[in-house]
């Protein structure tokens, strides 16, 4: 996939993970679906499997969940640079999508999350910063059920992948009411897919 991106194009990119950093709450997964909107929908500087394979990517590898961040970034300043076989050009373009996108992820969000926390420590007992605290948890609910969502509705339709979405559903349940430890259901969602039965 090429793109053609111009100095417009790349100060758009900062400003959009700038203004997503702002509405991380619950972690920058939480945004995915924004991020989707924005670069595969909107602006068609990613497809929907770069998408979907630089979040899975990130989550399987060990590190801080943000690097699916960085592999947006870089799949970007791929696709602008010509793609890999292009040469020193796409790997600066990579590497400056990796650096406009993590800038603008972490800067906004480490900033304001470190003022609020000294002055929510400091007032912790008012109300208003226990009731913060309390309304956030539905919110956060939400958001990452949204960017399941996008994940999942990447692969196609519930009819022609069914047994996909039955393996969403039963890990979900088994999450939801029982104790079974999460590697287990990682291994046996592993195997499947090693199996072909997924």
């Amino acid at each position: 996939m090429t793109v053609t991106m111009t100095a417009t194009d790349w100060l758009a990119l900062l400003t959009h993970f700038l203004s997503l950093s702002l509405l991380a709450v619950g972690g920058a997964i939480t945004t995915a679906p924004d991020m989707h909107r924005y670069l595969v929908n909107e602006q068609h500087w990613l497809s929907d499997g770069q998408f979907s394979s630089s979040i899975a990517l990130a989550q399987a590898a060990p590190g801080p969940n943000v690097l699916f961040i960085a592999l947006l970034g870089w799949n970007v300043g791929m696709n602008a640079g010509g793609g890999i076989g292009a040469g020193a050009l796409a790997w600066s373009y990579a590497a400056l999508g990796v650096l406009l996108a993590m800038i603008g992820i972490m800067l906004p969000s480490t900033t304001l999350t470190f003022t609020v926390a000294r002055w929510g420590h400091q007032n912790r007992e008012l109300r208003a910063v226990r009731a913060f605290k309390q309304g956030m948890a539905p919110i956060v609910i939400a958001l990452l059920i949204a960017t399941g969502w996008i994940l999942a509705a990447s692969h196609g339709s519930a009819v022609k992948n069914w047994t996909l979405w039955l393996v969403t559903g039963l890990t979900a349940l088994l999450v939801w009411r029982t104790r079974l430890h999460m590697l287990w259901l990682l291994a046996t969602g592993g195997l499947l897919g090693w199996f072909g039965w997924v």
